[in-house]
């Protein structure tokens, strides 16, 4: 798909005055990161806020980038831009009930011989990523068992939902998984930064590389955390011999890392 925007937001970027690309494109906006160049191009990343008809304002991401591309085995050669990529993504998670991130606008076409592309998103307001000072040992969350339990469990299940689908993440690092807390018990959870995304012809792939990714990055997590964890993925107790098998060498990759 080359053209998306979200009914439910229409009006709203009407009001805005950033209904077409050429308006979102030449909007003057500050970098919340500093522009990517590379791929032969540049892409960047800025936080807008759209003024509510009735007083206020909701935040969103705007993406834009020009020129960068990457390389897939459906295009070897002229590439797709990588947030085309990101949008496909979305839309696959969205159609598989994969929590991430809400699209209101996409676009992609060419100015001039220049390959342009953005992508609007919601905002994930009031969530906060896994890496955060309250998800680590000691912190309010991990203090407590009950919603220690509760927040692995809703992460594990996000993971399912991903590996079920056979979708690898890639760069399943704890900065890329937001949370909300819902209650003492209770979490949302949403997966960002796609654009790496695979799905590889074998699901073992998936599973091992991204709970490698997770584990080795989770610094503020006990190694008892990252077992109940693993416990909780596999839905055993007693790990199984499979289990037990996976858990070794995800604990060798580790070693092997440091």
């Amino acid at each position: 798909m080359k053209h998306y925007i979200a009914e439910k937001w229409r009006d709203l970027l009407v009001f805005n005055g950033l209904d077409t690309r050429e308006k979102i494109w030449a909007l003057e906006a500050e970098w919340f990161e500093e522009p990517n160049y590379r791929r032969g191009g540049w892409s960047g990343v800025s936080r807008i806020e759209l003024k509510l008809p009735l007083g206020g304002v909701v935040g969103v991401f705007l993406k834009r980038q020009q020129n960068h591309i990457t390389r897939t085995l459906a295009h070897p050669f002229k590439g797709v831009a990588t947030f085309a990529r990101e949008y496909k993504v979305i839309s696959d998670f969205q159609q598989h009930n994969i929590p991430s991130l809400d699209p209101i606008f996409f676009e992609q076409w060419k100015d001039k011989g220049r390959k342009r592309a953005v992508i609007m998103t919601e905002e994930l307001a009031g969530y906060r990523p896994l890496s955060a000072e309250e998800y680590q040992h000691g912190g309010k969350i991990l203090s407590s068992d009950e919603s220690k339990q509760a927040l692995f469990a809703k992460l594990a299940e996000l993971m399912h939902a991903m590996h079920e689908r056979r979708f690898q993440h890639n760069c399943f690092y704890p900065k890329h998984v937001f949370v909300k807390q819902l209650g003492k018990s209770a979490f949302d959870l949403r997966v960002i930064d796609l654009e790496k995304v695979k799905q590889p012809w074998c699901k073992r792939r998936a599973v091992f590389r991204d709970l490698s990714t997770l584990l080795r990055h989770s610094h503020g997590w006990t190694a008892e955390d990252k077992y109940s964890f693993f416990q909780l993925y596999r839905g055993e107790q007693r790990l199984s011999g499979s289990s037990q098998r996976l858990w070794d060498k995800l604990c060798a990759e580790t070693e092997k890392k440091k």
